[in-house]
């Protein structure tokens, strides 16, 4: 019996990521002059245009349409002939003050006098918002990550940085990648229920993998198709991965010229598995990008991944899956659970309760245990916000294993 499983990533030229890219630019611009300023900012993208919109409440200015410019400038929207310029493109901005209906859940850590704030207890923030958070990690890889997702995040990569450094002419900034992962499947019983989801086995060779790269008009496919799988596909995924049944798509439609937001309208948040774990685990459906750490949203699921990654950093198990709720307005979490797949080396139930005598899950602790009030994001708002060694991100640390080893042993008696 043969088993698959398929991730998708993007570059930072495709429209979604372009957004992306913007609203965490803008929230690392208020961080650097206000660390606790309050952002929930979304981004559209159209031909010729860029609407901005949100709620940011702050006490810093900032120029939130050359932030824009400079980012799309940066990813490599230069020529008039892309359909999209930095410098003619419209920015619209339309941005209000974060409610005070939501203020009021979230700022109840704060102590007044007078009217004036004069302490601020972290420990009583309380979520942003009402939702689910997953984490996952895996043996897989190095960094702990499904493979497919890995290897799709670095074809991407690897596809802006040929084009970036002139390694293959004629690329523009939009693209894809997909990788599908034939897995071992030992054991036929290994297939049943959430193992199924989680293959049974261990990958065992690259099946297919497609690229969509954005090209100019004179550029002949066959050439093109064989640069990228030799300056792109073999410097990326390893070669005992691949063999001479691997499937290569590369441009399928044969062509790839019109792109980016001349062709398709970006949105930011639309690339929530793309920035998680290609699919692979489940997603309570919030999105990252331009949204402050007050939003569980994004403090949750990093700290969810930091959880099930010091798991399985201890060989508490080989697979783990975190999920934690919020309410908004309260800081303790409604529930943790912890899900192994059947890997794990004592009952989830056990491992649950180490993780709650390890990990304090409330916002404001999470905030102030991952010094997660800097400018980090726009870095992650491409590729991945997990999985990234050549990032030191707090989040993926693997600091709390011997903690949780005591943590068990106490628990187990």
């Amino acid at each position: 019996m043969r088993n698959f499983f398929a991730s998708e990533s993007v570059t930072e030229g495709h429209p979604d990521k372009l957004c992306d890219q913007v609203t965490d630019a803008i929230l690392d611009e208020i961080l650097k002059k206000d660390p606790k300023g309050r952002v929930a900012v979304e981004a559209l993208v159209t031909n010729g245009v860029m609407f901005i919109a949100g709620e940011i409440t702050t006490d810093c200015y900032i120029e939130i349409p050359n932030i824009a410019r400079a980012i799309i400038k940066e990813v490599g929207y230069t020529k008039a002939e892309y359909g999209f310029h930095y410098d003619t493109a419209g920015i619209t901005v339309a941005i209000q003050a974060q409610s005070s209906d939501i203020a009021r859940g979230v700022d109840r850590y704060k102590e007044a006098a007078g009217g004036k704030i004069v302490k601020e207890r972290l420990s009583e923030l309380g979520a942003g918002d009402q939702g689910l958070m997953f984490g996952y990690a895996c043996t897989e890889t190095p960094e702990l990550m499904p493979l497919p997702i890995v290897l799709a995040h670095r074809l991407c990569q690897r596809l802006a940085e040929v084009r970036k450094k002139g390694i293959v002419k004629g690329l523009r900034p939009d693209g894809k990648s997909q990788v599908t992962v034939e897995y071992n499947c030992e054991h036929s019983e290994q297939l049943q229920g959430a193992k199924r989801r989680h293959n049974g086995g261990k990958p065992k060779r690259v099946e297919t993998v497609v690229l969509a790269a954005q090209h100019e008009p004179d550029v002949k496919l066959p050439r093109l198709k064989k640069q990228l799988i030799e300056k792109v596909v073999r410097p990326v995924i390893p070669e005992g991965l691949l063999d001479q049944k691997t499937k290569y798509h590369i441009n399928a439609t044969g062509r790839f010229v019109t792109g980016g937001p001349r062709a398709d309208t970006g949105l930011t948040g639309r690339k929530s598995a793309v920035d998680t774990y290609g699919g692979y685990a489940r997603h309570g459906g919030g999105s990252f990008s331009g949204k402050d750490l007050t939003k569980v949203d994004r403090s949750g699921q990093y700290m969810a991944r930091y959880v099930a990654k010091n798991i399985v950093a201890a060989k508490l198990a080989e697979k783990c899956e975190l999920q934690v709720s919020y309410v908004i307005g309260v800081p303790e979490p409604l529930a943790v659970s912890v899900d192994s797949f059947g890997t794990g080396k004592v009952s989830d139930e056990l491992l649950a309760e180490a993780v709650k005598e390890v990990f304090d899950f409330r916002p404001g602790m999470i905030i102030k245990n991952l010094k997660l009030r800097r400018p980090i994001y726009r870095q992650v708002a491409c590729y991945g916000h997990f999985g990234r060694p050549e990032l030191d991100l707090p989040w993926e640390k693997t600091d709390k294993t011997d903690r949780l080893h005591e943590a068990v042993s106490k628990l187990t008696g």
